[in-house]
């Protein structure tokens, strides 16, 4: 009897699972997600007798992280300009005129084998019809420092996995993470990537507009992202993926770990940031019950995605 009564309950649950009401997500689940690996031009200036070209995976500019290049050549003759103390700096202005950036390289590096300086710029907003952002790059050449000044816009992330959030943190400080890899994610383990910034407040009154110290953001040092991937829909229960790890640190600042996705579909990334001191800055655990039916639980600190 207790086994026949066990057999019910399972055919029950079972019955009440297939049922459930879903939310319908199947045509963002059958959105093609591209990956993107050519850097284009997004846009060009030219100052003096120079071409500034600034690159971007796709010609284009997102919201979240992007990978810079910016090429300086000789008009006339089409020679790469061994110029020196190249700097870049995005400032979005918006509807009541408060000025604001994100994390960026403001000292962008030399690339000495391909000819071009390279960065990174996290763009918190879209480009709108209030919010515009402006690009302010300088460089020095024979000892003469030219600046230049150019609208660019900032476009919808559409690649969910590409995600990014902007918080207070619980010592105070504004901080960002900003999901740089996969572009494409497979039902595997997935080398999981992150940038984690923190803004520096200005100690000094602003100098001359743009002063690049009052827009700085520096990447945290030696932080650790705890991670607990779930599919947070009723009728996924909320069920998360083994073999995961927590992100850290590497050697060029940003941080690595590894998701393992089950299945394609929504899925949230909860995480809890921990300072190198082990406090936590932000996040909270997600309850390991099973919820079918129920929407899921999330961290106050999470991302979601999309494949």
């Amino acid at each position: 009897m207790k086994k026949l009564h066990l057999l019910v309950v399972a055919i029950l649950f079972v019955t009440i699972s297939c049922t459930l009401d879903k939310t319908d997500y199947q045509s963002e689940i059958d959105t093609i997600v591209e990956e993107f690996f050519e850097f284009e031009e997004v846009v060009s200036f030219n100052e003096s007798g120079y071409k500034i070209s600034v690159e971007a995976l796709n010609g284009t500019f997102y919201k979240g992280y992007n990978d810079i290049r910016v090429k300086i050549t000789d008009i006339e003759n089409g020679t790469t300009v061994p110029a020196s103390e190249v700097t870049f700096l995005p400032v979005m202005t918006d509807g009541l005129g408060k000025t604001s950036s994100g994390p960026h390289l403001y000292d962008l590096i030399y690339n000495s084998t391909e000819n071009y300086y390279t960065g990174y710029a996290v763009f918190t907003e879209e480009s709108t019809i209030s919010d515009n952002w402006v690009l302010y790059l300088s460089f020095t050449v024979n000892n003469q420092k030219f600046s230049v000044a150019k609208d660019i816009l900032i476009n919808e992330q559409l690649n969910k996995n590409l995600n990014m959030t902007a918080f207070t943190g619980n010592d105070g400080q504004e901080y960002l993470i900003a999901l740089i890899a996969p572009q494409k994610p497979k039902i595997a383990e997935n080398d999981l990537v992150a940038g984690i910034f923190k803004y520096v407040v200005p100690t000094t009154e602003p100098g001359n507009f743009p002063d690049p110290s009052q827009f700085t953001y520096i990447k945290v040092q030696n932080y650790t992202l705890l991670l607990d991937p779930r599919m947070p829909e009723p009728s996924m229960g909320n069920h998360s993926s083994p073999n995961n790890q927590d992100l850290t640190q590497q050697s060029d600042g940003l941080y690595y770990g590894v998701v393992r996705y089950t299945m394609t579909g929504n899925w949230t990334l909860n995480f809890i940031l921990k300072s190198q001191s082990g406090q936590t800055v932000k996040g909270t655990p997600v309850s390991t019950e099973f919820t079918p039916g129920i929407e899921g639980a999330k961290s106050d600190l999470f991302i979601n995605i999309l494949f």
